[in-house]
């Protein structure tokens, strides 16, 4: 077996990390990747985390060398213990991301470097002293969070050396924005109005002066140098419809109205999530042409 190096992130690692991280990423999300500059970004700084990242004390990131090649890497935070930091993370340490090549004929124990990685990872949330330990896998592109399904080796990693999921499992949908229906107004008297939102621009049902109902599309996903490949990409930030006007087509409307503004900005891919227990919400996105793109797990700790 071949000698395997565990040693802090240098600079000369950047083109075969981020090698990794964009194989990773396009298990789960297709046709997105990430720069070598939006993988550098997000080790120093996560600025478009501005609540949590703001809470974060250090960050170290580590490599596993075998024979010259880096064959997995992980990014790990330590947050503080003051009063603003949110009780979840007060005083925890996690492991923002863990990425690993798979074994192959002519490298049958990268499986094995991962492994001694997760290990060394346990050791720097030792000598940090934290209270909770916590694992998972937020690449710095949409949709790519929590552990998903597509990394059953990653799973596996952090499972032997002791994390467990505790947290939750969430869908993550996509659909092709040109494929939305343009429903007409599905009642009388419908209009919309279109404002900046608090998660993207909000475009509002009003009926008889009231407002019924909001969608919010956030096409700022590739702000500054986060990601390279996912201009054509939005999310859905928020989707409401006031109970008593539920079941009646709003909803459907509300994403014909969005699309053709998210046409208009160029987008084509348009992402959504659900999560566990959310049955009625995942099923209306199926019925909107939404495609599930995986099911990640939230909530590894140690």
């Amino acid at each position: 077996m071949s000698e395997i190096l565990i040693r802090p992130f240098g600079r000369a690692d950047r083109e075969q990390v981020t090698s990794l991280v964009n194989a990773h990423i396009a298990a789960v999300v297709p046709g997105v990747s990430v720069s070598v500059q939006a993988l550098l970004s997000q080790l120093e700084a996560e600025p478009g985390d501005f609540l949590v990242d703001r809470w974060v004390r250090e960050r170290v990131t580590l490599v596993a060398e075998q024979r010259g090649r880096v064959v997995a890497a992980a990014h790990l935070v330590r947050y503080s213990g003051g009063e603003r930091t949110g009780e979840h993370l007060r005083d925890a340490g996690e492991i923002r991301w863990l990425v690993c090549a798979l074994d192959e004929p002519i490298w049958p124990d990268a499986g094995r470097a991962g492994d001694a990685l997760a290990v060394a990872c346990h050791a720097q949330l030792r000598r940090w002293g934290v209270t909770r330990r916590l694992a998972d896998g937020a690449l710095p592109a949409p949709g790519v969070y929590g552990v998903p399904e597509q990394w059953p080796h990653v799973r596996a990693i952090y499972e032997r050396v002791g994390f467990r999921h505790s947290g939750r499992t969430e869908m993550v949908f996509v659909v092709r924005v040109g494929g939305l229906d343009r429903p007409a107004d599905p009642v009388p008297g419908l209009t919309a109005r279109r404002t900046m939102g608090i998660n993207g621009t909000r475009f509002t049902a009003v009926r008889d002066g009231a407002d019924v109902g909001y969608v919010e599309v956030d096409t700022n996903l590739d702000a500054g140098p986060r990601v390279s490949r996912v201009g054509t990409w939005a999310d859905v930030g928020n989707l409401w419809v006031e109970p008593a006007h539920r079941r009646r087509g709003i909803g459907r409307w509300l994403l014909g109205r969005a699309a053709t503004w998210l046409e208009l900005a160029g987008v084509t891919r348009l992402l959504d999530y659900a999560g566990e227990g959310e049955d009625d919400y995942a099923g209306f996105l199926t019925a909107c042409g939404f495609t599930l793109l995986t099911r990640t797990a939230r909530g590894f700790q140690a």
